[in-house]
């Protein structure tokens, strides 16, 4: 047991490492960081505190339910998203009022009373400034 474990775990470094080679370079501000480099920010702007809450699991979670299109590089240690709701895309098309958008993430019950989305404001599972950094991250995709 103790070698497949071993050997597991060595194909699953080299694949990261030849993906980590492979991967098309970008620029620091394109490419989005990995919730272990969340941890390690001393500071960020909003947009970047944003989608560290967003993708903490402790926090919003939103790749849990969400897949979300964004223009910078997505980590390769971070899943894709989920399929339970809808596509986090465009949300300056679709929220054109911020406020609007805002109140989503604090109570989705208040506009669709069946929503199964977590009421991150009203139970207090986020504060209101992660709330706002989330806002503040959702206008920029």
């Amino acid at each position: 047991m103790r070698k497949l474990t071993t050997f597991c775990a060595a194909v699953v470094a080299a694949g990261a490492l030849s993906g980590a080679l492979t991967m098309p370079t970008a620029s620091a501000g394109d490419t989005l960081p990995t919730d272990k480099e969340c941890s390690k920010l001393k500071s960020a702007d909003a947009e970047t505190k944003g989608w560290c809450t967003a993708i903490n699991r402790r926090k919003g979670n939103c790749l849990a339910c969400h897949i979300v299109t964004t223009k910078k590089t997505w980590p390769a240690a971070l899943p894709p998203g989920g399929n339970v709701a809808p596509p986090l895309l465009s949300m300056q098309q679709r929220f054109p009022d911020k406020a609007k958008l805002r109140a989503q993430v604090w109570d989705a019950t208040q506009s669709n009373p069946h929503s199964v989305m977590p009421p991150f404001g009203r139970h207090k599972m986020l504060t209101e400034g992660e709330i706002d950094a989330i806002v503040a991250w959702l206008y920029t995709i």
